[in-house]
């Protein structure tokens, strides 16, 4: 066993370690990169950036808008003359037109004294008679048609010129709704009649003298809707402006001021155009952009310029530009619309 010992095992002992030496230098240095085919934590495929084609669809631009019925102010009636209160013409409540007498005034008139007549020295002393007071009566008549809503004096009572006397509600009603900018885009050319439906009240009814813009409270500044605060993180298109839409009730409908009222405004519509997601363009109004994708451009697309139309919120019309076919990136780069569907408005405002 002494030559085994001192001699056979120290060289298989020495054999084993070149063996183990050599494959190192082999993993290390010799074979090629580790195969990530079967590594589930590493991307096996090419990502690409979604894409959509410019094809033929019909767009409906209708806005649909939740609101209120509102009533339009009560005029406020002041008194055109200082005297005393006569007699009440109406009372609370009654129809009155434009020049109908509401109440009368009693004014005094203040009289010129004559110059006395020269006094007879010889005739006894007579105490002059106290001169009769003159008047003269002044009606307050109602400066607009409507409804008496207030009458606030009394037979007898004092009243100034320009004390407020009276209010007469003009008794229209109409549906209003805040606007949004994606809102007042989509309504730069509004119809004049609106779809109003009333939860719990009438059916559907036309709404006539449509008209946007700020209500006559919000004009002298300050925003109604926010208080005049702007929230700096808010996507814009979604943000309330200060603008109302409104349209007046035809008078028969049963609704009172303060119902919950569903505005839907039709502002246009296109059959058979070309359209493209809203998503894909960049603009809303006029004119826009587009990421048109061929060989030559490469997964990133070329910005195209396009002319639009109408937008229903969803698809957006497509003038010129672009050919029906062409192939686009689904979502503008660099946009919040990606895989958002929230961020739709956002998306396709710039």
């Amino acid at each position: 066993m002494g030559p085994v010992r001192t001699v056979v095992l120290p060289v298989l002992r020495l054999l084993v370690w070149v063996v183990i030496a050599v494959c190192l230098v082999y993993i290390a240095f010799l074979r090629g990169g580790p195969d990530a085919s079967g590594d589930p934590a590493v991307p096996s495929a090419t990502i690409t950036a979604p894409e959509t084609t410019v094809a033929r669809a019909d767009v409906v631009n209708t806005v649909t808008l939740t609101g209120s019925i509102t009533e339009d102010p009560a005029t406020t009636v002041k008194s055109t003359a200082a005297g005393t209160v006569g007699r009440l013409r109406v009372a609370a409540g009654d129809p009155v037109d434009e020049g109908d007498p509401l109440f009368t005034v009693v004014v005094p008139v203040a009289e010129t004294p004559s110059a006395p007549a020269p006094a007879d020295p010889t005739a006894p002393l007579v105490p002059a008679p106290a001169p009769t007071p003159r008047t003269k009566t002044v009606t307050v008549t109602a400066t607009v048609p409507g409804t008496v809503a207030t009458l606030d004096v009394l037979p007898q009572q004092s009243v100034d010129i320009g004390t407020a006397v009276a209010t007469i509600s003009p008794g229209v009603l109409r549906a209003s709704a805040p606007l949004t900018q994606a809102d007042q885009f989509r309504l730069l050319a509004p119809p004049t009649v609106a779809k109003v439906t009333v939860p719990g009240g009438p059916g559907g009814f036309d709404c006539t003298e449509l008209r946007t813009g700020r209500p006559p409270a919000s004009a002298g500044g300050g925003d109604a809707a926010t208080g005049g605060f702007t929230d700096p993180y808010a996507d814009p298109s979604t943000t309330q402006t200060g603008a109302n839409l409104t349209c007046r009730v035809p008078d028969g409908i049963q609704v009172f001021a303060g119902a919950t009222a569903t505005i839907e405004v039709t502002a246009g519509e296109a059959r058979g155009v070309l359209v493209a997601p809203v998503t894909a363009v960049k603009g809303t109004v006029g004119t826009g952009s587009v990421w048109v994708l061929d060989d030559a451009a490469g997964p990133e697309g070329t910005e195209t310029p396009v002319e639009l139309g109408l937008t229903d919120g969803e698809n957006v019309e497509i003038r010129a530009g672009v050919a029906e076919g062409a192939r686009i990136l689904q979502f503008v780069p660099n946009s919040d619309a990606v895989g958002d569907p929230g961020m739709v408005m956002g998306g396709f405002g710039g």
